[in-house]
């Protein structure tokens, strides 16, 4: 039960029970103020508990709380912003934009606030590099599912029940996503600089971006499409899943290697 005194788990549990109490006081009162803050605060409640239990459950990291809040908070928004950009201007040239491509564009976008830490050259543990990639990620995947939420209410005609399946499904997914995607490609520029004892760019760390890339593609592509049938639509969602594991070992075995001693 020690981990009922864990930052991560009491941040998840109130805001759980303030994401419910403001839910029901819209529908109560049928007051729209309340609109913004229920998306807001289901947005974020899981990006936020993921990045806490990280932030105490790896050792040896060097990363002050401040840096944290830039990764997350500026990382999260100029990344969403480069990505909608450079996406929306290719689809305005090309017409269409193949999942490789939003990958590629929304893998490097998550990446430069973590990079500028990383050229910095002050904060060297791979746990750091897991904490501030992960940090950005999570700050961009709260703000994407703001965007998804505020349009799903908007065409469900304000119901509820959708905009909380959407924030749910989407909060619950996101370190199996994001988080993981970004933390394994600064698990690994770390990693490999530890190594090194000086910044580098060699074939693990291009190899663990290509992965995150190539993930990120499968799992917009098995979420883009809609099967024919009920066991083409399971097997799709089974597809997803299957990324979503991988994606998820990956991250925890960086997890475990920022935990043991570099050798």
């Amino acid at each position: 039960m020690g981990f009922i005194r864990r930052k991560w788990f009491q941040i998840f549990i109130g805001g759980l029970v303030l994401l419910y109490a403001m839910e029901k006081t819209l529908i109560a009162t049928n007051n729209l103020n309340f609109v913004p803050s229920v998306i807001l605060l289901g947005s974020f409640l899981i990006p936020i508990t993921f990045v806490t239990y990280l932030y105490e459950t790896l050792p040896n990291w060097e990363v002050s709380f401040p840096a944290m809040a830039i990764c997350f908070l500026w990382g999260g928004a100029v990344g969403t912003l480069v990505a909608g950009t450079l996406e929306y201007n290719v689809l305005k040239t090309l017409g269409f934009l193949p999942m490789l491509g939003v990958g590629l564009i929304e893998e490097s976008a998550k990446l430069i606030f973590p990079l500028g830490f990383y050229l910095k050259g002050r904060l060297r543990s791979e746990a750091t590099g897991i904490l501030l990639g992960t940090a950005s990620a999570m700050g961009f995947a709260a703000l994407e599912t703001m965007g998804y939420a505020f349009v799903t209410l908007l065409r469900s005609q304000g119901n509820l029940l959708v905009l909380d399946g959407v924030l749910f499904a989407r909060g619950l997914l996101s370190p199996a996503g994001h988080a993981a995607w970004t933390g394994l490609v600064c698990a690994v520029l770390w990693r490999e600089r530890e190594k090194a004892g000086r910044a580098v760019l060699n074939w693990q760390v291009l190899g663990a971006f290509l992965t995150a890339v190539l993930l990120h593609a499968l799992w917009d592509i098995f979420n883009g499409f809609r099967g024919a049938t009920f066991i083409a639509s399971i097997n799709l969602e089974l597809l997803s899943m299957l990324v979503a594991y991988t994606s998820l070992t990956l991250l925890n075995r960086r997890i475990s290697e920022a935990k043991s001693p570099l050798i």
